[in-house]
């Protein structure tokens, strides 16, 4: 059942997470950065499934922060624009270590438990 708060959730979380992406995108620019926060973001989001319960909390978090830290429409303009080869080697990247990383986070939230 959602609650009135529930879009107020999401939005405080994205707030959040769009300043982190931006900070980082300052920080580490071009495709590195889009990686990162990708990177980041998975392995947050593999955690926080394992061990956040509360469905606010994963609307403030998962939905509403990861959302908007990560960002897929970046990757795809970026490696469109990074052309055959470079582009090939940011998508495996990006998937190679997206998977690791969202693997290990599950794996993290499931030890700490």
């Amino acid at each position: 059942m959602t609650s009135r708060l529930d879009p107020l959730l999401v939005a405080l979380g994205g707030m959040v997470g769009a300043t982190l992406r931006y900070a980082v995108g300052v920080a580490i620019a071009g495709p590195p950065g889009t990686l990162a926060v990708n990177v980041a973001g998975s392995f947050v989001l593999g955690v926080s499934v394992t061990r956040i319960r509360d469905p606010r909390a994963q609307l403030l978090l998962g939905t509403g922060a990861l959302s908007s830290f990560t960002t897929y429409s970046t990757f795809a303009v970026e490696t469109a624009t990074l052309g055959g080869t470079l582009g090939a080697a940011n998508v495996a990247a990006t998937y190679l270590f997206g998977f690791l990383a969202a693997g290990l986070g599950l794996v993290a939230g499931e030890v700490s438990r």
